[in-house]
């Protein structure tokens, strides 16, 4: 697995999680999905993404 399925992969799991924390616990965990999808615009658009240092120190390599 790359680092860019990694971000992807956790990316996707995140969603998935606040929507079902959203659903069965408090729509306030919307606030979570919508900071999720903040972070995912801004890295379209820096290029940072704080993610890609924990799976680079966790031996993932950047795809080709």
């Amino acid at each position: 697995m790359t680092i860019n399925e990694a971000v992807r992969t956790l990316a996707g799991v995140m969603v998935l999680l606040s929507a079902a924390l959203t659903f069965f616990v408090s729509p306030w965990f919307l606030l979570f999905t919508a900071f999720i999808g903040a972070n995912l615009v801004q890295s379209a658009f820096t290029g940072f993404c704080p993610p890609v240092f924990v799976f680079k120190k966790l031996g993932l390599k950047e795809s080709r």
